[in-house]
């Protein structure tokens, strides 16, 4: 029986890039690194740097950004517990200035309810400056969930985090209502670029996304997401920058975009809903990790939430990359299998 002490699990990982980006969250090129097993990852999302840095770069598009934790409460019957949301809703300010009260980041944005039978369901969602804010938000909940309480004492307990939150699990809630942040990352690649670099069309790249990415994707059940693979991208950004890597669940529902341009070029973007991220709280103590923020230029001075902004930026940034190649290499038969064949065999 081995004793219980931690100890540091070795991933192997490389810098990728640089990619070139442009637009007020991230601008210029950056080195983004990658820990991961799957080893054609790196020079996969390498070529798709390449792409960037010959395509007059990866413009990035934060959406929104919120994180959010759902309490639950019960009331005698579905009546009752609409009259309890109603008078929450109408204490807006009040919730806010509860929320407030339990950090000096946290900001209430929005509420939201579900009534199931005579329990109520409160989605509150808040800003967290640079933190993704799991915690930041939890406690702001429990907060919260003990002023319903004492405001309204016939309501009782049922639970801290109630599902309509959602944590780390597939939903549409999530996609509807914001959780992390929500980033567009988009490329224009010309037409020489991509039969030189990518060795594809942009009818061939639009095609497979319609059959693989989206059919494929309906058939299989997929909810809200219709992308080749994501998941690698965010993984292996997620362990290399602290992250809590169960959040890939939702992160990875996000869909590719892509059109073919008037003079055979591509248009190609990936649309991440739920990118939730942070450049400073748990998981980032570690030196490897904070010498890769900090190498990204994530640990500067600036005002709160702007560096978990540009990590968010850069991460987006990777995905399409990873996600660019693999789809490229999928347009031509026989090059997926051969490539990790040789590189993993």
């Amino acid at each position: 029986m081995r004793a219980k002490s931690t100890f540091i699990t070795p991933v192997p990982s490389q810098w990728v890039g640089p990619i070139l980006f442009k637009g007020d969250v991230v601008e210029g090129e950056v080195m983004a690194p990658l820990a991961t097993y799957e080893s054609p990852l790196w020079p996969s999302t390498a070529r798709g740097a390449g792409v960037s840095r010959h395509s007059g770069g990866i413009e990035i598009t934060l959406i929104d950004e919120r994180m959010s934790r759902s309490v639950v409460v019960k009331a005698r019957n579905a009546a009752a517990a609409h009259r309890a949301w109603q008078r929450i809703e109408a204490q807006f300010d009040t919730v806010a200035e509860v929320v407030a009260s339990t950090s000096r980041f946290a900001r209430l944005l929005k509420l939201n309810r579900q009534i199931v039978g005579n329990l109520l369901y409160v989605r509150i969602e808040c800003a967290t400056g640079d933190a993704s804010g799991h915690n930041m938000v939890t406690k702001a909940a429990e907060a919260v969930l003990n002023w319903i309480l004492l405001d309204q004492p016939e309501l009782g307990y049922s639970s801290i985090s109630g599902n309509f939150c959602t944590d780390k699990k597939t939903s549409a809630v999530n996609g509807l209502l914001g959780r992390g942040k929500y980033v567009v990352a988009e490329v224009e690649i010309p037409a020489k670029i991509l039969r030189r670099m990518l060795r594809t069309t942009p009818e061939k790249m639009v095609a497979l996304n319609l059959e693989k990415n989206f059919i494929g994707g309906n058939i299989a059940g997929s909810l809200r997401s219709a992308n080749a693979h994501f998941a690698n991208m965010l993984l292996a950004f997620f362990l290399a920058t602290g992250q809590d890597a169960a959040n890939i669940i939702e992160g990875s529902q996000g869909m590719v975009h892509c059109e073919a341009t008037g003079d055979g070029g591509l248009y190609f973007s990936c649309t991440l809903p739920n990118l939730i991220m942070g450049s400073v709280g748990a998981g980032k103590g570690n030196d490897m990790v904070e010498d890769c923020l900090r190498e990204m230029g994530c640990k500067e001075e600036r005002a709160p939430g702007e560096n978990a902004r540009r990590l968010a930026g850069i991460c987006a940034g990777v995905v399409l990359c990873g996600e660019l190649s693999l789809m490229a290499a999928q347009t031509n038969p026989g090059e997926l299998v051969r490539t990790h064949m040789d590189m993993e065999r």
